[in-house]
């Protein structure tokens, strides 16, 4: 569903924006959806970017549970259990996030990616990290593969990276 921020939601989104200012991105790209693209455009505004829409990103179509509390059904969802009738299955948001990610990283870089939490669910599964892991919202985070190629990614808070040094 593509329920709009609330005053919450836009204080965290400029809160993020603030976090992000100064850290060299070229770009931003965003799941269309409302939450997500009001994000992204006040992250973008920020940093004096524009904002590309990739419907790769936009969150998980959960059928008849859309709208509906997440509960057993979810944590089975997530772990490769039944999908929801008339929703996605967690492989095909995998391989969808993932293709979406991968658009963002084809161009020029550091990219800031804005999306949902079962979509990030489902690139932690990709990165080879605990999948049922609920990021609060709004937590810009660097993600970067393993230097070991059988080892997993690594997330790190934005605000725990050094602002980078112009010289």
């Amino acid at each position: 569903m593509d329920i709009p921020l609330n005053a919450t939601g836009l204080a965290q989104a400029r809160e993020a924006a603030g976090a992000l200012h100064g850290r060299g991105l070229v770009r931003v790209v965003s799941s269309p959806l409302g939450r997500a693209r009001v994000t992204a455009e006040i992250a973008a505004a920020a940093i004096g970017l524009a904002v590309e829409l990739d419907e790769g990103l936009r969150e998980a179509a959960f059928g008849v549970q859309e709208g509906q509390e997440t509960g057993p059904w979810f944590a089975a969802w997530v772990a490769g259990g039944p999908t929801p009738a008339g929703g996605e299955s967690f492989a095909d948001l995998r391989r969808r996030a993932v293709a979406a990610v991968n658009r963002a990283l084809a161009g020029p870089r550091p990219v800031l990616v804005v999306a949902h939490g079962a979509l990030f669910r489902a690139l932690r599964a990709a990165m080879g990290l605990p999948i049922d892991v609920r990021m609060p919202n709004a937590s810009p985070v660097l993600c970067a593969p393993a230097t070991d190629g059988d080892a997993p990614w690594s997330i790190t808070p934005a605000a725990e990276i050094p602002l980078p040094t112009t010289g």
